[in-house]
This record gives structure tokens, C-alpha cells and sequence, in this order.
């Protein structure tokens, strides 16, 4: 299986990008791990949070069709979004091992924008997962989420890095 996680825009806060890159070193001693930039949207001044939400998932949705992500039988894709469910770390473990029991080629984690996702990309793909019930950037975001996969990693693994 592979993991990949999609993002919107480049990263431009280094530390971010120094913890992303740690975890990403980590994970691959587990899985295929991947990590996907869209573009950021042009010319945006003068477009409200709808419009660019709007534009930002067009670019999301032609990423994942060019790069055949979207089959129902081999990807699934899973939305992090502030509304989604909620899991301790133990439980995303779980859910992990048992998306990758069943036979998938892609799991494909979202993150979106800074104003999140558009109603079309929320209808359209119905997995969805919250971080936390805190806000936190949509850069912070990457960090925390490939932490947490590194840590359910171990978990599946049973390592000594996740305490309870």
C-alpha cells in the first residue's frame, strides 16, 4: 500500500518543514509514504473564501484524477477537516491497519487550504478525519498529522514510542 498525503501550497514556516521531513525519514521504514504539493491558486486578492475554497478543490480534484486516485476499489482518499471523526491515537492505528487489510493500492490523506475545503470536495468525499478540536494552521497540520502516522505506525508495530 501506499500512503500519501496531499497538500495545498508550499510549506513556509521551516520548522514545520524540519519536523515534517524527521517524520517523513521514520516512515519509511513502515510504508511507501508520499507527500504531494498542489500549486497554490493565483491571483487571489481580489476572491472571497468560497471562490478560492472553490478553485483550491477544481486543483485538488484534477491532481487526484491525473494521478488516478479517485478508484473506488484501489484509492480511498480521507478528508482532514475540522469536522470529521475524531480518534485517540490507538483508534487511528486501527483504522489504519484496517484500511491496509483491505487490499487498497492508495490511502490518500487531504489537507486543504487555509479556509479548508469546498461543500463539492466535502460531498464528494465522504471520509473525513479532525486532527483535534483545537484550530491550527493548514501548515501545522502536516506535521501534526505525519507525527501521528509515524506513531500509529509504531503502535501497529508494537515499538516503544507511543505511551498511554
Amino acid at each position: 500500500m501506499n500512503i500519501k498525503l496531499i497538500v495545498i501550497g508550499k510549506t513556509v514556516k521551516g520548522f514545520i518543514d524540519e519536523g515534517v521531513n524527521e517524520y517523513f525519514s521514520r516512515l519509511k521504514h513502515y510504508i511507501n509514504f508520499s507527500i504531494e504539493v498542489i500549486n497554490d491558486v493565483k491571483n487571489v486578492k481580489n476572491l472571497s473564501s468560497s471562490q478560492l475554497k472553490e478553485l483550491e478543490g477544481e486543483c485538488l480534484l484534477n491532481f487526484l484524477e491525473k494521478n488516478q486516485l479517485t478508484a473506488k476499489n484501489s484509492s480511498l482518499v480521507i478528508l482532514l477537516d475540522e469536522h470529521g471523526k475524531e480518534m485517540k491515537s490507538t483508534v487511528f492505528a486501527e483504522y489504519l491497519q484496517k484500511q491496509m487489510n483491505l487490499g487498497l493500492k492508495n490511502l490518500v490523506f487531504v489537507v486543504g487550504g487555509a479556509f479548508g475545503f469546498s461543500d463539492n470536495i466535502k460531498d464528494k468525499f465522504k471520509d473525513k478525519i479532525s486532527i483535534s478540536q483545537m484550530t491550527f494552521s493548514h501548515q501545522m497540520i502536516r506535521l501534526l498529522f505525519t507525527e501521528q502516522l509515524y506513531r500509529a505506525f509504531t503502535i501497529i508495530k508494537n515499538e516503544p514510542y507511543h505511551n498511554e
